[in-house]
């Protein structure tokens, strides 16, 4: 069954009197109504330089091949790829830049169809970090640290918008399927610590895009259901009288128990 048929399915036993599928995160619904009800976002790791695209540099270019600037280095340490180098010269874009759209974006000839969007895009060119290497400056990126442990962006648009259909997870990972594949970890779309409900599920190419989630031999819908109920007794007789125990880790396990029996 297709993601499609699945939602599908959870919106019409939502309107024939289902469970609910709107799943809120914390911070509720807002005074003013949202406009957006998603968002697709793209990571090219190891793609062009920002400067062969859509940052413009003509200083750089037109002191392409001279050393590096003491002013501009300032002590700071170099990479390991570098830091035998006798010599640290610059290097321009290869590539000419036109201004496209009422804006003025300056976009490179590498990018055609880019440039014919120029007014419907917003080119931010003011983000920097002081990580040096591809790993903790990619982690930077998507968790706002050099350091693993934070969660991702994904994970606190979960946390805090929730999701509009809860059978579905709110967040998925696709990564693109090549011989080498990409440097791309699963910290790079975790939940750090937050709870690991709120972690990107991860969809695969083959015939189990999500992987568990398809019973395995001798185990049917009704087996898993029974043993989910069982499970949540067990948690409940932990906690005493009724109570759950309390326990996050068991909560957020749990929770994905569930969400994938919803999924199948």
């Amino acid at each position: 069954m297709g993601l499609g048929a699945m939602a599908l399915s959870s919106t019409l036993s939502d309107l024939t009197g289902g469970a609910a599928a709107r799943a809120d995160g914390v911070l509720g619904p807002t005074h003013r109504p949202g406009k957006i009800k998603r968002v697709i976002y793209l990571f090219n790791s190891g793609g062009p330089s920002q400067i062969e695209l859509f940052d413009h540099k003509p200083e750089l270019k037109r002191l392409h091949g001279t050393e590096l600037p003491d002013s501009v280095r300032k002590g700071q340490r170099l990479t390991t790829m570098t830091g035998s180098q006798s010599s640290l010269p610059l290097a321009g874009s290869s590539f000419s830049f036109k201004k496209h759209g009422d804006g003025g974006n300056e976009i490179s000839e590498l990018t055609p169809h880019l440039a014919g969007l120029a007014d419907d895009i917003c080119i931010i060119r003011s983000m920097h970090t002081e990580a040096i290497n591809h790993g903790p400056g990619v982690t930077y990126m998507q968790t706002g640290s050099q350091f693993p442990g934070r969660p991702s962006m994904g994970a606190w648009l979960d946390y805090g918008l929730g999701t509009e259909n809860s059978d579905l997870p709110a967040f998925v990972v696709l990564v693109t399927k090549g011989k080498g594949g990409q440097p791309l970890l699963s910290r790079l779309w975790g939940s750090g610590f937050l709870p690991s409900k709120y972690q990107g599920v991860r969809f695969r190419s083959g015939k189990d895009p999500v992987l568990y989630l398809t019973n395995p031999d001798g185990v049917d819908s009704k087996s898993r259901r029974l043993m989910l109920d069982r499970l949540r007794e067990l948690q409940r007789a932990g906690g005493g009288s009724g109570q759950e125990t309390g326990d996050p880790l068991l909560e957020a396990r749990i929770a994905q128990y569930e969400l994938a029996y919803r999924m199948q």
